[in-house]
């Protein structure tokens, strides 16, 4: 019942975001530099001005996801990011460009922030991780489907429009009716489902009465802000965004131009494209699940890093060549494990962050660190440093090493938060995770907007 209107929005949503913010990847191959006359590092901008005005946009757009219909709201961003993106097809220089994907940023930036805030109203915390990992793995299926449709554009010849024009107004209005669609499907909150009775929308709110994390409140308060600000749970979040972020970014925006720098023709590197989005599925669907199964989230973040280690070393060590090209690959493929680690990220968040204004400040940080990290990512890959950019592998190496060092840290604090909360309830003052303790606790304060410190009953997840 909530999966098909509350998870299928998600995952068709988010699957349009990623496509869409994408396709500049996909156009970089079709002509698009040669036609907008591109030089140095002006198709870099055209990735790093998304994550701009993510990065100015982002608080202001949670506070909107606080004060007004999240549905409502939602579709409007959807509609209009689909309009932009059709625009893309108009323009001709790299002023033009810069313009319309900033607006695409700008109206972008609503998802994740609002798809976390679904979740924790939607979910209990137990879920969350595999309800996260469902909408995330349209990282992957944007690559394949992407992939696909890029391919497939490629092949138009003698047309009005060059192939990367109809990428982009293609794209752009299949997303602009799906906003309409949300808009009229999507609840605003379990109790305003009018769709359903009122004894199934009370079930569906006590369900998640145990998160307490709460449902929905509109009022804006300060002492939960200045606890979001000070909190070092909070912050070791947003780092280990950051980390994840950058090589990110800088892949994202690059993995194509790459992949073509290794001998591969447009046409392959389209085609694995579509074996690079399995593998980032693959990734993301095996933590989702083996994180629920075994209540362990920090853990696995740490070892779904690790592969990215390895593969970053084996770009640094290996020169680029006709024979080397196969063994290059895997290392790229061993490279996407970044979408595992931001799953876990947001379930930590979602999972240990009650009261809504503070879940605002906190939300707000996670995305802006992301967006700031996906921004940088681009900039590190140095058109004077091409084909192998080892300055920029250096540089992913160093922020994996900090990020490692901040998920140990996490943990740690996570587990003693938990001793502490224990000792003031005069129980054993045990760590056990929060979704393992057994406790008969009462989660009678569940839905008093009081926050993770406030509340007695919070026992912490990691």
């Amino acid at each position: 019942m909530v999966h098909r209107r509350v998870l299928v929005v998600m995952v068709v949503t988010y699957f349009a975001q990623t496509l869409d913010k994408g396709t500049i990847n996909f156009a970089s191959i079709m002509g698009i530099r040669e036609d907008t006359h591109l030089k140095g590092q002006e198709y870099a901008w055209l990735t790093t001005c998304v994550y701009i005005a993510i990065l100015i946009w982002e608080f202001p757009t949670n506070r909107f996801l606080q004060r007004l219909p999240i549905a409502k709201y939602l579709a409007f961003n959807i509609m209009a990011w689909g309009a932009v993106l059709a625009c893309t097809a108009a323009c001709t220089n790299f002023t033009g460009l810069v313009v319309v994907r900033t607006l695409l940023g700008l109206f972008e930036c609503v998802c994740q922030p609002a798809f976390v805030y679904l979740s924790t109203m939607w979910y209990t915390r137990e879920e969350q991780a595999l309800v996260i990992g469902a909408f995330y793995s349209m990282n992957g299926f944007q690559q394949c489907v992407g992939g696909l449709i890029a391919y497939g554009i490629a092949q138009l010849d003698h047309l009005a429009l060059k192939n990367w024009q109809i990428l982009f107004t293609l794209l752009g209005c299949c997303t602009f009716a799906w906003g309409i669609f949300v808009l009229w499907w999507l609840p605003d909150s379990p109790m305003r489902a009018t769709c359903w009775s009122l004894e199934d929308r009370i079930l569906v709110a006590e369900r998640v009465r145990k998160n307490d994390t709460g449902i929905q409140n509109r009022e804006f308060k300060m002492y939960q802000v200045v606890e979001g600000l000070t909190d070092p749970t909070v912050w070791a979040i947003t780092l280990i965004s950051f980390t994840n972020a950058l090589p990110t970014g800088g892949l994202g925006a690059f993995s194509n131009i790459i992949l073509n720098a290794f001998g591969f023709t447009q046409l392959q590197t389209y085609l694995l494209a579509i074996a690079q989005g399995v593998i980032i599925m693959l990734f993301l669907f095996t933590a989702a699940y083996i994180s629920k199964r075994y209540n362990q989230k920090l853990l696995f973040a740490f070892l779904y890093t690790l592969p990215n280690i390895a593969g970053t070393v084996v770009f640094l060590c290996v020169q680029t060549s006709p024979h080397t090209k196969v063994g290059l690959l895997l290392a790229f493929y061993c490279m996407q494990g970044f979408g595992a680690v931001a799953v876990l990220n947001l379930a930590v968040m979602t999972g240990n962050i009650g009261g809504r204004s503070k879940q605002v400040v906190a939300s707000s940080l996670v995305f802006i660190s992301w967006a700031v990290g996906n921004a940088i990512g681009p900039q590190v890959f140095r058109d004077n440093d091409k084909p192998r950019y080892i300055k920029a592998f250096v540089a992913h190496i160093v922020v994996y090493g900090v990020q490692l060092v901040t998920i140990v840290f996490l943990r740690v604090r996570l587990m003693r938060q938990n001793v502490l909360k224990r000792r003031a309830q005069s129980l054993p003052a045990t760590k056990v995770n929060g979704e393992d303790s057994g406790e008969n606790l009462g989660h009678r304060r569940a839905f008093d907007d009081l926050t993770d410190k406030e509340n007695p009953d919070f026992r912490y997840v990691y």
